[in-house]
This record gives structure tokens, sequence and C-alpha cells, in this order.
């Protein structure tokens, strides 16, 4: 079984993360695709509500798609919040899979990763989702910096850049608007019954 490990804050999850993990899963050919909320310890911006939510959120946006899962091996007890020690949970829970780690190239850049060469020695692939605000002669370096053994899992999706990111839609909500179809319906409906992120209006 092929998996794939999509990672982040997922605060909230949204359309485009969505998008990008079937695009993932079908250009790769996943059986499969993981989301893996991360815990606060190690990430560069702290979620602003707790992993229980995120959670309950994912699940609610990922229902439609039986090749979607959530794993929550980065928020139980005993994570360290290191995608390093977070990889061979997974490799536990699923034996005999091989893996590969989908991630915005936002967070490959702009987040210090520590243990770079053992998460991908312990990958088959590691893919990256282009986003409009990272350079890609930022990027280059980051990939330049890998052994050439460990450079060849290394890939761009080949993705148009979508504008829209976490930190956006909490934006919205805190001064009291809408981010219906911007985010699924069920998480749209989760945020309101809950007042999550400042947002005190209606679904």
């Amino acid at each position: 079984m092929r998996i794939g490990i999509f990672g982040g804050t997922f605060d909230p999850v949204h359309n485009a993360h969505l998008f990008l993990a079937e695009a993932a899963r079908l250009m790769e050919r996943l059986d499969r695709v993981l989301f893996v909320p991360a815990n606060n310890q190690q990430y560069r911006e702290r979620s602003q509500i707790s992993a229980e939510h995120r959670c309950a959120m994912i699940l609610g946006a990922i229902a439609g798609n039986p090749a979607f899962g959530l794993d929550d091996s980065d928020v139980i007890d005993g994570a360290t919040g290191f995608t390093a020690d977070l990889l061979p949970r997974i490799a536990q829970r699923y034996p005999g899979a091989t893996l590969t780690f989908i991630i915005g190239a936002d967070s490959l850049v702009n987040t210090p990763w520590v243990r770079f060469d053992e998460v991908l020695e312990g990958l088959e692939r590691f893919l990256i989702a282009p986003r409009a605000d990272v350079r890609t002669d930022a990027l280059g370096r980051v990939l330049e910096a890998l052994p050439a053994r460990l450079r060849e899992r290394v890939s761009t999706l080949n993705l148009p850049e979508i504008p829209v990111s976490s930190s956006v839609i909490r934006g919205l909500l805190s001064q009291g608007r809408s981010v219906r179809y911007l985010v699924p319906d069920a998480v749209w409906n989760y945020i309101a019954e809950h007042h999550l992120y400042g947002y005190d209006g209606q679904a």
C-alpha cells in the first residue's frame, strides 16, 4: 500500500488542503492520504485552537472521500512534534506500507527542519506543493543542501498556486465575516457552532 502523509496544523482545514491531497493522490497513485495534524511544540506557528477541534473539522471535511483518513499520531501523548519521530509511529500503524510526505513549500522554507535527512530516509517520496509567497530560489537552497541520493526523492507538484491559507481564513473569521466556500460546509458549520477563531455569527 502506498500512503500519503499530509502534515500541517490545519488551523482550520480548508478547500485548498483537500484539493492538494486529492491531486497528490491521483498524480502519485497513492492508495490513501492521511491528514496528520501537528502538535504545537515544534511548529513555526502555534495553532489557535485545540487538536480536538482541528481533528473534528478534518473528519467532517474528509467524510466524502473514502481515500482520505485522519491520523492522530502527532497529537497523542508522547508525540514530540518532530517529523523524524512521527514517521516511525505511522510506519508501525501501517506495516509494509510505503510512505510519501506531502507539504506546502512555505512549511519547508519557513520552518527549520530537524533531522531532515532522517525524514527523507524513511520516505519513498517527499512532495512539495507550490506557494505564491515562496520564492523558487529559497526553495532551491533548501534542496541543494541535501545529499544527491536524498534529493532524488523530493519533487514539486505541478499544481496551480492557490491563494487560500488558514491565516486568511482566521483573519476573516476574526472580523465576523463568512468563510463559506473557502472551507467545506462541515467545517464552516463546526466553526459557527463552536464560535471558533472569534467568529460569533451564524452559519
